[in-house]
């Protein structure tokens, strides 16, 4: 199903999400009736509707949309809010200035999915804080790495850092059991923010080369689909698929209440 501004969306009206695909999003993962980190979520498209569409988002009628559109969902769905601008014309973007509020809801599968194996891509996402819908480049990139034989894709910076998975947040354990965030320009994952906010395990965030990872004792995927799902290999370099500091993150995320919509 689908609402936009708490109505069933046309086809006329998602013409231009469709056609000239400018906007941004958040992904959610409610669990009877509540949300982690639905505070973060909110921030996130308070904040990327200033720098997409320079207009200030209204945050409680957003809300209530959302919740209108899952008043009658039990169990666990996944949930994705849009915010576009259904009158956009591509030869005229600077006029995108009543931004609209889309909520899809989908199922949502089992937390974490199996281990996954990737591949490193020498790539910056263009406006890496922004969760905007241009995801024509990391689709490429992970369809590539999924032809030679991989799951997914590793972006890795100019200067040989390690940045973020193709929709996700990248973390590695070191040898000393610390959990080590890279520092490059990466997606701000709500997940992220909240891992990093648990007592235990140590977290640093630090860089990390790509010449760094054989010397990483576990490496991780983040995000609101999957949680903490493992990384069985990155390129050549292989990792257990079980660790006991990912086993504590997964712990610590379970035990994070999450908010009622």
């Amino acid at each position: 199903m689908a609402e936009l501004n708490g109505k069933p969306v046309t086809l006329d009206e998602l013409e231009a999400l469709a056609l000239t695909n400018y906007g941004h999003f958040t992904s959610m993962r409610m669990e009877d009736g509540t949300v982690r980190g639905l505070s973060l979520h909110m921030d996130r498209l308070v904040r990327d509707c200033r720098l997409v569409f320079g207009v200030e988002l209204d945050r409680e009628r957003t809300l209530s949309y959302i919740r209108k559109a899952v008043e009658s969902i039990k169990g666990v769905a996944g949930l994705r809010v849009t915010i576009y601008d259904p009158a956009i014309d591509m030869g005229r973007p600077s006029d995108a200035k009543d931004p609209h509020v889309l909520v899809n809801l989908r199922p949502a599968g089992a937390m974490p999915p199996p281990p996954l194996a990737a591949k490193s891509f020498a790539f910056t996402r263009d406006s890496a804080a922004v969760k905007h819908i241009g995801l024509h480049s990391q689709l490429r990139i992970r369809r590539e790495a999924q032809l030679a034989g991989f799951d997914d894709a590793v972006f890795v910076e100019p200067d040989g850092r390690v940045s973020e998975g193709g929709t996700w947040n990248l973390g590695f354990v070191d040898q000393d059991g610390t959990v080590i965030w890279p520092d490059a320009p990466v997606l701000p994952g709500t997940t992220m923010l909240l891992l990093q906010s648990l007592d235990a395990p140590k977290q640093v965030t630090a860089p990390v080369q790509l010449a760094d990872v054989p010397n990483m004792s576990a490496a991780f995927a983040t995000n609101t689909s999957i949680g903490v799902r493992s990384l069985s290999a990155l390129d050549d370099v292989q990792f257990p698929e079980d660790h006991p500091v990912l086993a504590a993150l997964r712990e610590g995320y379970a035990g994070i209440v999450g908010d009622r919509l």
